[in-house]
């Protein structure tokens, strides 16, 4: 069995976070990113699987800008065997992701 975790690329948890000055958005120059809290725990717990003999290889994927390959290193630290980032500059929809996985 393989394990596809997909995980998004957010503002870090510990930087506080400020509203564009025309309140359409999120100031996101010279911000910390990191990996969604709730993507790394799904990562570790697809490595848990994996170390019990349930699955043979975790793939984790992620649909963004090209920066959006430091997640995926992340993951690839932590003990993922193989990541595929799909590279947009626009901003995807809950409807064009799940697609996206679809197709991957």
């Amino acid at each position: 069995m393989k394990i596809l975790v997909p995980v998004k690329r957010v503002v870090d948890a510990n930087v506080k976070v400020r509203v564009k000055a025309d309140g359409l958005g999120v100031e996101l120059a010279n911000v910390k990113m990191a990996m969604n809290p709730f993507d790394e725990i799904a990562v570790e717990e697809a490595l848990r699987i994996k170390e019990a003999g349930k699955a043979e290889e975790i793939i984790v994927v992620s649909i963004g800008p090209q920066q959006a390959q430091e997640t995926l290193r992340t993951a690839l630290a932590m003990g993922a065997d193989r990541a595929i980032l799909v590279k947009t500059d626009e901003q995807t929809e809950p409807l064009g992701v799940a697609k996206v996985l679809k197709g991957v």
